[in-house]
This record gives C-alpha cells, sequence and structure tokens, in this order.
C-alpha cells in the first residue's frame, strides 16, 4: 500500500480539540502527547484526522478493530440493528441478536460442552464476572494471577493485574485474597532459569513455595492466565507449560480461566490463543475484538461451573442488541478467512522482525503468533537489558512517519494490526519502523 500521508503534526484542529477535552474529560487517560492524532474516521488499516493526515494503524484501537476499522459487513448489520431496536437489557427481557451470539460463542469457545455465556460491556466486566462466578461456584475464597498481567481497571480485575504499579497507586485497599506469580517469560526468567534446563519451574514454584507456604491450594477458587501476556509485554508461554499448568489445576480443583480479551477472537491466527496450547479452560474472558470496535464483553462457562441464581449477577446493557450483531458479523468474517489471514500475515510478518532483530543491535526476542507480535529494545542483546526511553521514541518517531504502533512491557513494542492487513501493509509498516529506528540510533 501507499505509504501514510502527513502533512503536519500537530495540526490545528487536533490542538484545539486537545483544548476541548484538556477541559472536560477526566486526567486519568494516558494522554501524554506520544500521539497527537484526533481521529475522524477510519476503513481498513487507515485513520484520517481532523486535519486530513492518514496513518497505518497497526494498534487496531488497542487490539479491538480485528475486522479493520468500519468493515462494510459490520457497519451494515449496526445499521440495521440500530433501525429495529438499540436497547431492551437482556438482565430482564429475550431478545434474539443475544440468543444468537450466545448460542454462536457455546459453540465456538473452547471448553467442556454445554456452555452458557454472561454478557457484560467490557474486558474488565468480563472478568469481573469472572472472580464472582470462580468464587460463587468453588466456594473458594483465593485467586492466582501473574505479576506483569493486565485483566482491567475495576476493583476485581485491577486486584488481577500487576503491569505497571500507577494503575494501583492511591486505590488500596484492592480485594484481597488475590496471590501473584511470576509469568512463563523465558526472554527474563523471573527465577534467572534457563528453558527447558530449569523442567519448568516457574509452574513448580506454585506447588512448592505457594501452596506449601503460603496458601492452600484447596482454598483457591481461579488462576487467571493469559495465553500470550498483553500489557506485560506480549509473552508467549514455553511449550508445555499450559499443559503442565492445566494437570496441576485440575489436581487440585482450581479453575483455568482463560482470559482471551486480547489475544482472542482470531487475533494469533486461531479463533483463540489458548488452541495453540491443546487445553481446555474452564472459564473464558472475551472483549476486544469480539464486536469490531462495539462495546461488548462476555464470559463463558459450562453450565455445570456456570451454576449461580437468578439475581446472583446481571448487567443492564451487556449483551446489547446492537453489539450483538457487530458482533456475529466479526464472527463471520473471521471463520471466511480473516483468522487464516491473521495466521498467514503474521507468519510473514514475524519473519520480517526477526530479520531487523539480525540487522539492528539494539532490537531483540521477536515474539509473538498471527498477527500479536512485539520485539524489544535494548540496550545489549548481552544483558537484555531493556531501553524504555528509546522504545518511546521509536514508536514516538513511527507515528511522526504515519504508523501507530504502542509499547509494551518495559521495552517492547507491540504490533496489532486489523486482521485485514496485508502483506504489503507489513512492509509499509516496517519501512517506517527502520526509519523510526534511524532516526532514534543515528544510523
Amino acid at each position: 500500500m501507499a505509504r501514510p500521508e502527513i502533512k503536519k503534526l500537530p495540526g490545528p484542529n487536533f490542538e484545539a480539540l486537545v483544548e476541548k477535552s484538556s477541559k472536560y474529560i477526566s486526567p486519568s487517560y494516558t494522554r501524554d502527547g506520544l500521539y497527537s492524532v484526533a481521529a475522524e474516521r477510519g476503513q481498513g488499516v487507515n485513520i484520517w484526522d481532523v486535519d486530513g493526515n492518514r496513518f497505518l494503524d497497526f494498534a487496531a484501537g488497542i487490539a479491538v478493530c480485528a475486522t479493520g476499522h468500519c468493515h462494510p459487513k459490520v457497519v451494515a448489520a449496526i445499521r440495521d440493528q440500530a433501525g429495529k431496536l438499540l436497547h431492551m437489557s437482556g438482565t430482564d427481557f429475550y431478545y434474539p441478536p443475544q440468543a444468537e451470539l450466545a448460542q454462536k460463542l457455546a459453540e465456538i469457545v473452547p471448553g467442556a460442552p454445554n456452555k452458557k455465556v454472561f454478557f457484560s460491556n467490557s474486558g474488565a466486566e468480563a472478568v469481573e464476572a469472572a472472580m464472582k462466578l470462580s468464587r460463587y461456584h468453588t466456594k473458594r475464597p483465593y485467586w492466582l494471577a501473574y505479576y506483569g498481567a493486565f485483566h482491567g481497571r475495576t476493583f476485581g480485575a485491577l486486584s488481577l493485574s500487576s503491569s505497571k504499579s500507577i494503575q494501583r497507586e492511591r486505590f488500596a485497599p484492592l480485594v484481597p485474597q488475590v496471590i501473584h506469580v511470576p509469568y512463563p517469560d523465558c526472554y527474563r526468567c523471573a527465577f534467572h532459569e534457563t528453558y527447558p534446563k530449569c523442567d519448568l519451574w516457574c509452574l513448580r514454584y506454585i506447588e512448592d513455595v505457594v501452596f506449601k507456604g503460603e496458601i492452600p491450594a484447596e482454598e483457591v477458587a481461579g488462576f487467571f492466565i493469559e495465553p500470550i501476556q498483553g500489557e506485560g509485554g506480549y509473552n508467549v508461554p514455553p511449550p508445555g507449560y499450559m499443559k503442565a499448568l492445566r494437570e496441576m489445576l485440575s489436581k487440585y480443583g482450581i479453575l483455568f480461566v482463560d482470559d482471551e480479551i486480547q489475544a482472542g477472537m482470531g487475533r494469533t491466527g486461531k479463533m483463540f490463543a489458548i488452541e495453540h496450547e491443546g487445553v481446555l479452560p474452564d472459564i473464558v474472558t472475551l472483549a476486544k475484538g469480539i464486536a469490531s470496535g462495539m462495546p461488548l464483553g462476555a464470559t463463558v462457562a459450562s453450565s455445570s461451573i456456570m451454576d449461580w441464581e437468578p439475581g446472583a449477577h446481571a448487567s443492564t446493557f451487556g449483551g446489547n442488541p446492537v453489539s450483538c450483531r457487530a458482533a456475529l458479523a466479526t464472527i463471520e468474517l473471521l471463520e471466511e478467512g480473516l483468522i487464516a489471514n491473521a495466521a498467514k500475515v503474521g507468519a510473514y510478518f514475524k519473519s520480517k522482525l526477526e530479520g531487523l532483530t539480525q540487522s539492528w543491535d539494539h532490537l531483540d526476542h521477536a515474539r509473538g503468533r498471527g498477527l500479536m507480535l512485539a520485539v524489544e529494545v535494548v540496550k545489549s542483546k548481552e544483558s537484555r537489558e531493556g531501553w524504555p526511553e528509546k522504545r518511546t521514541a521509536v514508536v514516538r518517531q513511527a507515528f511522526m512517519r504515519g504508523l501507530i504502533i504502542l509499547g509494551c512491557g518495559a521495552s517492547g513494542i507491540r504490533f496489532t494490526p486489523p486482521l485485514v492487513a496485508t502483506k504489503e501493509d507489513v512492509d509499509t509498516a516496517l519501512s517506517i519502523l527502520e526509519d523510526a529506528l534511524k532516526e532514534v540510533f543515528k544510523r
């Protein structure tokens, strides 16, 4: 594709909008000047701002716009439903789109048969529902989660999260009974071990240390897991880890809660990232890409686990009919070819990133699956010490050239383009990335 078209950054209309936003919108949003863009419209992998600049979007609204911006099929479904019924509250009433989407999710989400779905409005709400359901079903008080995890910003989801301390600062006390353990990150192992010689010590640590010295395994309701850790660094667990974890959790009756909010809905080249691991979760949480930008969350579990009584949990807006229609159209597009495209283009993209790490002294550790990819900016490949300042500079310089990308972890750059991205889009993005690297590292 043609390179982005950048006239002026920041533009005058952007600056006027910033002035208005600063006056009326919460300062808690992370609008720190890194991205001087005010989006006006989007199509496919492109975003146009209020000043007429055209960007190549390899962030996709933080991995939300799975089918690309404003896919005609999704837009048509939204328009059709908006002309029929906007809201009826599925908590108390019935309407077809909610039941149709629940049936579809029950069919495609991995896990035990005879599944049921709880609908909400976001990933954080889907996680909150999973927390409540796991405790309700097991009658156990504790949860396990990983250091580096991000599950949301509401109190329960935030209590599970451990990716940035600023997200938790001044909000204590958080929800109690959450225990964090190291994620299986073999690039920067918390135990300074080397895979496979380590014999998955990070997993054995849970049994040998946490369960023996901190909490009894029999009091743990669920373990919240990202099959690829998202905000914490796009970390991919080593082969065999998830299967061994599944066996350990089954041994103690602990629910395997699979957070697919960022990694799911085709992004990794399979409908759900856990499918790469060959294990079945007990509870699955969904959001982000599920409805191509419309607000929707879902918590999916077998009927034997989702056994709470009427009134135990509900949501006024969850499973909104317009969002459900958008989700049904999204899933159809994924199944018709976008999942396969994510696998094909993602493999091409990853190979190119691996090549870049060979060419640049300060670029290392290309990783990920499908179109959920990342590289690390480091001070040296020998020490693997991250260089967050340079990472931020690269992201900024890429943006100034029209490429929208995001950071992840301490010093990673993540790439989550819409699943409609082509090899030509990838080549354009990589060309811009190289220009940004040359600017930052003066090469």
